[in-house]
């Protein structure tokens, strides 16, 4: 068996944009007919660009190869060019391209990807969910408002969630750590102040903050809503910054969870050994793919940390993370986007029944795509599937963040 042809999809979700601009979805196709679904995690370049990337990855280091060989195949995209470091656009590139591997090897042989990679440990996996707007929720003011944000808990709660995220304090923008303002902190408080209030001890509360601060303004916010006990404070500083985050941790008595933006066992492994995160967020489509992501469980065993794999992405990557959960034991929970998008892309092979996701038994990824619904969204916009604003945040009052839903281009 080996790989022979790859076809590329970058499809727009439509409205209201939950998991970002657009999904770089591919497509690998054996010489005997076997296809696979992967999706590339957005990187640092445009859709376009990022095509000719993976056409490139592919043709320099898988087409031909046998798709079992995924060590081999990482080795070469991960030393290409003399380089043997994290490269994120390359690495996401393959990334995707490895997911299709895994998805192929488990229809060839009749079983699901969990099946390859360990076996299953769990037949659940426990969900979390950001807190997006309920209908009569108004946007732009949803994401500035503790009392809607409450509500949208309470509804997530009911429904079985039993873990919100939600990062009230500011934008992201392009200009490293800085100090929160003093209306960021009052709002975050707030925040937790209203949804702790609104579910109780039904839920486990998720404060992100997308590594906007300094290590010293991160302590300020960290101590000002530790009263409402998160369980994790997601990437308190910048993530080129972990030895940081230890000190963060340290100094707040909340664990720091990362690793959303970051790549392969490399960059993951200073975090584990500086004690900077307890909670590992690798997305799957940009760590290096299924089998890295596996190693990385393994590197978060030994230092007794959990994973919870980041999903700001399509389906197929959600389907990615549930396999590998399915297989390790040191799984907290998984990200989740519901959308009826979302669903209709993998012809619902997966669900969420009262906060958690069973495992899918069906071979490969245990999904199906909708091949005809991805081309019929095409992405035809400039922008990058998340952006950050290069105004500096301002100190007069509340810094505007919309939760990731980009504008409808």
């Amino acid at each position: 068996m080996q790989l022979r042809d790859l076809d590329i999809i970058v499809t727009a979700p439509p409205a209201p944009g939950w998991g970002g601009r657009y999904w770089i979805l591919v497509k690998l196709t054996t010489d005997d007919g076997i296809t696979g679904w992967g999706e590339c995690y957005a990187a640092s370049v445009g859709p376009q660009a990022m095509q000719a990337v993976i056409a490139d990855v592919f043709a320099r280091h898988m087409e031909g190869e046998n798709p079992e060989n995924i060590d081999l195949m990482f080795r070469r995209a991960y030393s290409a060019g003399f380089t043997q470091r994290p490269d994120l656009t390359v690495m996401g590139a393959f990334s995707g391209l490895e997911i299709a591997c895994w998805d192929i090897l488990g229809k060839a042989r009749d079983r699901p990807v969990h099946a390859l990679i360990g076996g299953r440990t769990n037949d659940r996996i426990r969900a979390y969910t950001y807190l997006y707007p309920q209908p009569g929720h108004d946007l732009p003011e949803f994401w500035t408002s503790p009392e809607m944000a409450a509500e949208s808990a309470y509804a997530m709660v009911e429904r079985g969630y039993t873990a919100v995220k939600f990062d009230p304090a500011g934008p992201y923008t392009i200009r490293g750590g800085h100090m929160p303002s003093m209306p960021d902190i009052s709002l975050s408080v707030a925040f937790c102040r209203a949804i702790r209030a609104a579910v109780g001890d039904r839920a486990d509360l998720l404060f992100g903050t997308h590594g906007q601060f300094s290590s010293a303004g991160a302590i300020r916010l960290g101590r000002a809503v530790a009263p409402y006990d998160p369980l994790w404070f997601e990437e308190p500083v910048p993530p080129d910054n972990t030895h940081e985050m230890s000190r963060v941790a340290g100094a707040t008595g909340i664990p720091v969870a990362t690793g959303e933006r970051l790549t392969t066992r490399a960059e993951f492994a200073p975090v584990l050994r500086t004690g900077a995160a307890a909670i590992l967020q690798p997305a799957l489509g940009r760590c290096g793919g299924i089998w890295e992501a596996r190693k990385i469980a393994v590197l978060a065993e030994a230092y007794n940390a959990q994973l919870a794999p980041h999903l700001y992405a399509g389906p197929v990557e959600w389907a990615a993370n549930v396999q590998l959960a399915a297989a390790i034991p040191n799984i907290l929970m998984a990200e989740t986007i519901e959308t009826p998008f979302h669903f209709d892309l993998i012809k619902h092979g997966l669900s969420v029944e009262n906060g958690y996701i069973p495992v899918p038994t069906a071979p490969g990824l245990g999904i199906e795509v909708d091949e005809d619904l991805a081309r019929a969204h095409p992405y035809t916009g400039t922008g990058l599937h998340l952006e950050m604003q290069e105004d500096p945040i301002g100190y007069h009052g509340v810094n505007l963040f919309e939760g990731g839903a980009p504008p409808v281009e």
